[in-house]
């Protein structure tokens, strides 16, 4: 009975130290909070042209499935005004339970999921790259006077994010 008491202690120490580790306000990784997920890649097709893009970088979610090819679709989209949502598949669309929503990092930067809404796309190595933006740049580019990244509400996934104008 003692060793399953420390066993349990262990157990809820490992699990305490995974939640906090998680990105704030949603978001779905340890990487994306690693001051303001620096970019690692032009922004995507659905960004390159929109004012705030900053790039793409890695994003593995907290359930990481490693070295496995995963399937997804987005909600919304490249819309930064928008909440959206990361739902998972199989490779033919098929639900399988796995969500991850948009997120505001601690730089104020949003975490913009892509490619097009509703667009089955793969995942190699359980790894997606979305899109980075400036809420403000992208709010003022659109004829506003200001914006900033909110936390907002997105089904299935629940916690998500978006870009408020002014």
């Amino acid at each position: 009975m003692r060793q399953l008491q420390h066993m349990l202690l262990l157990v809820s120490i490992v699990f305490s130290t995974m939640l906090s580790a998680q990105a704030p306000e949603g978001a779905a990784s340890k990487e994306a909070t690693a001051k303001g997920a620096p970019s690692k890649g032009a922004p995507s097709k659905g960004a390159k042209d929109m004012p705030g893009a900053k790039g793409t970088f890695a994003f593995k979610p907290t359930d990481w499935i490693a070295n496995e090819t995963t399937w997804w679709k987005d909600t919304d989209g490249v819309a930064p005004g928008i909440a959206g949502c990361h739902v998972a598949t199989d490779k033919e669309g098929k639900l399988n339970g796995r969500t991850f929503g948009e997120a505001c990092l601690e730089n104020g930067l949003l975490v913009e999921s892509n490619p097009a809404k509703d667009v089955l796309h793969s995942h190699s190595d359980d790894t997606g790259h979305p899109d980075l933006f400036d809420c403000n740049a992208w709010c003022v580019g659109r004829g506003n006077s200001s914006g900033m990244c909110v936390v907002a509400q997105a089904e299935p996934c629940g916690a998500s994010a978006r870009c408020q104008c002014q």
